[in-house]
């Protein structure tokens, strides 16, 4: 089972927050992080190990506007799905939100199931866009080109298919052992003509790509019954 993805809700109700945060986390499949300003969800995203999948934001906060926060996301090179809600429905505040660089808006009051089948649907098309871009120690990674690259933007490292896909169910998975059968039934499915040593001799090649000394592992790491990555280590 895929581990929860971390969701930022900002939003200054109390109340709605709560029951934001319980809909998201209903369905097993999130996990999410709250905000009641933006000063604070700057703050949130601002931390060494922040890693958020998307974003539920307000459109009106105590100190600011959610439509300018947004657009100054997109201009930082945050690029994760963005859903804004409002208590306004009219056309003119549905074009100025997605003009900000919001993914999706949605008009108070709105169902849980709607709300989470967004959030879902953004995700998919989030994760095989051009626009998917993760941070796994000093590289950018980018599933969509089969690439990392350091932060310098010098040097790219080319990646296989199969390592792309070994390296995204990770990071899924970021700071938690994987087994290497669930690794293994996740990238190449129900296979039983692959072994974990296919597995075994994949994430070896993939380290002596990206780590620094594979002798002595820092980003993809072995565990007791499976792999691990730390997506934070430098």
């Amino acid at each position: 089972m895929a581990a929860a993805r971390p969701i930022l809700i900002v939003e200054d109700d109390d109340a709605l927050r709560q029951v934001l945060a319980d809909q998201v986390a209903s369905s097993g499949m999130f996990q999410s992080v709250e905000a009641a300003t933006i000063d604070e969800a700057e703050r949130h995203l601002g931390a060494s190990e922040a890693r958020f999948d998307s974003i539920i934001l307000d459109l009106n906060l105590p100190d600011g506007d959610g439509r300018d926060f947004c657009a100054r996301l997109r201009r930082q090179g945050h690029r994760m799905p963005v859903i804004m809600l409002t208590g306004a429905a009219d056309e003119a505040d549905v074009v100025s939100g997605l003009d900000s660089g919001a993914n999706d808006y949605i008009a108070k009051p709105f169902r849980a199931s709607e709300l989470l089948a967004r959030l879902h649907a953004q995700l998919r098309q989030f994760d095989t866009s051009e626009a998917a871009v993760f941070t796994i120690g000093p590289y950018t990674f980018r599933p969509s080109a089969k690439v990392l690259m350091l932060q310098d933007k010098k040097t790219r490292i080319r990646l296989t298919a199969k390592e792309v896909d070994i390296l995204k169910f990770l990071y899924r998975h970021a700071n938690q052992v994987v087994s290497r059968q669930v690794l293994l039934d996740e990238v190449w499915g129900y296979n039983a003509g692959v072994t974990t040593h296919t597995l075994e001799t994949h994430v070896y090649r993939l380290r002596q790509k990206i780590e620094t000394d594979p002798t002595n592992c820092r980003l993809l790491m072995t565990a007791p019954g499976g792999y691990m990555l730390n997506p934070s280590a430098t």
